[in-house]
């Protein structure tokens, strides 16, 4: 390992101090030394040449699934981290819906004792909202948090009683971590499988409603602005939970949201072409959701992307469609998937990278992440703006193969992958001169 490492020539873009232009970047001791103005000699340091490429903080993903315990054969915390580092991530959230649940003190110390041994970046556990995540008794929020929980959710399920949410929330408020709710109303959505429209006739499937989404989104709206406790809004998928979100932070509801990479590049008419590898809940809805949440992204009412990456073995998309898991599986594509919005201007590049690093790093209050700031973790993405390459998914790292993406030819490449100055992931047309290997 070295110690130190120059990035040379590339479009340094950092939104966390509005910095967009052309310079180096070194880094020392697996922290962000400075970012140069006259480069030093390169026989003081290992070299990347990045020129012609964009160098940004590492990406932060607040909603993904590792699977791990309980369900390797679709995921591990190795595998996924893996995955994570060659779409860009430094650093990933993994959601508590393992077997099993995540919802105490031991689960946690699991988790962070598993990805400190097999993780190649930083990963952070949310804890359960409820008691095996069954919505019925609140787990003890407190003792997850003290052992290094950074949020809380039932992801995979909504917090169905408003009492059990208003006391998540309550404390929330007083030590400051975030609750992710999966907003669904269960009576709304029940047997659904698409989302209710046109498409779902067509099919002859049962669709969900939007209003299944957006009836629980302002309750939890309610219950954040009666307790002020920081509300967040996972996988926001419809133009009308967007409008209540805007209105919340208008009137200054502490509430933060996110939007997935498949919610704002497809609509429900990718079931017609890919079948169940377009199934996820909430479902694809219609090109007005797509563009709705689009503007709310740019506009800042939703505050980040995460990619809610949800691998599954091919018997779990196999078959039925009812029967079919839900999820895509999206670390390894979230980029590129995204860059074709910048490509077309729907949605400017700075934005999109500050979706991905400083939007998370503020919604979870860790000031020294998502930002290339000195003395910073030297967490640091590479890519290719306008590299095209195939979606090839028998070379992913993750286990899960499951996306409509399959063979499909994107633009937007990750070149390299830097976590706590050490190159976790090279595209192999790069090499650091000198020093480094991976």
């Amino acid at each position: 390992m070295a110690d130190s490492l120059l990035i040379r020539g590339g479009r340094i873009i950092d939104p966390s101090r509005e910095i967009d232009r052309t310079g180096d970047l070194l880094v020392r001791d697996g922290k962000i030394a400075v970012l140069v103005d006259v480069p030093p000699s390169e026989d003081d340091y290992a070299v990347l040449n990045a020129s012609g490429f964009i160098v940004c903080p590492g990406f932060i993903d607040l909603h993904c699934h590792l699977r791990q315990p309980g369900f390797e054969e679709k995921e591990t915390i190795a595998t996924g981290t893996r995955a994570a580092a060659r779409g860009g991530f430094t650093t990933v959230c993994c959601m508590p819906n393992t077997r099993p649940p995540v919802d105490s003190e031991s689960m946690i110390n699991y988790v962070k004792t598993i990805a400190a041994r097999e993780a190649v970046i930083r990963v952070f556990p949310i804890g359960c909202v409820t008691i095996g995540r069954k919505g019925e008794e609140l787990a003890d929020l407190n003792e997850m948090e003290m052992a290094g929980a950074v949020a809380f959710s039932d992801d995979g399920a909504p917090v169905g009683r408003p009492e059990i949410m208003r006391r998540a929330l309550e404390y929330s408020r007083d030590f400051r971590r975030p609750v992710i709710d999966h907003c669904e109303d269960l009576s709304l959505s029940r047997d659904g499988q698409i989302n209710e429209g046109i498409v779902a006739l067509e099919l002859g499937l049962p669709g969900i409603p939007a209003a299944a989404e957006e009836l629980m989104v302002k309750r939890d709206i309610d219950l954040a602005r009666e307790t002020g406790g920081h509300m967040h809004i996972a996988h926001v998928s419809t133009s009308g939970s967007a409008d209540l979100i805007r209105a919340a932070k208008e009137e200054g509801v502490p509430v933060t949201a996110e939007v997935s990479p498949h919610h704002l590049t497809l609509t429900d008419e990718a079931v017609l072409k890919y079948g169940t590898l377009a199934k996820v809940n909430p479902p694809l809805r219609t090109k007005q959701d797509t563009l709705a949440l689009l503007r709310a992204l740019s506009d800042g009412v939703i505050d980040i992307v995460a990619t809610d990456h949800a691998p599954h073995t091919t018997a779990d998309k196999a078959g039925e469609f009812a029967r079919a898991a839900s999820g895509i599986s999206g670390l390894e594509t979230a980029l590129g998937s995204l860059v074709e919005l910048v490509l077309k201007s729907e949605l400017s590049l700075n934005n999109l990278i500050a979706a991905l690093t400083i939007g998370p790093a503020r919604v979870l209050g860790f000031e020294k992440l998502g930002t290339l700031e000195s003395g910073a973790p030297a967490d640091i993405c590479i890519f290719d703006l306008h590299k095209e390459w195939i979606v090839d998914v028998s070379k992913f790292a993750s286990k899960g193969k499951n996306t409509p993406l399959a063979g499909q030819r994107l633009r937007g490449k990750v070149m390299a992958t830097i976590y706590q100055g050490n190159p976790v992931y090279m595209d192999e047309s790069l090499r650091i001169k000198d020093k480094y290997e991976i």
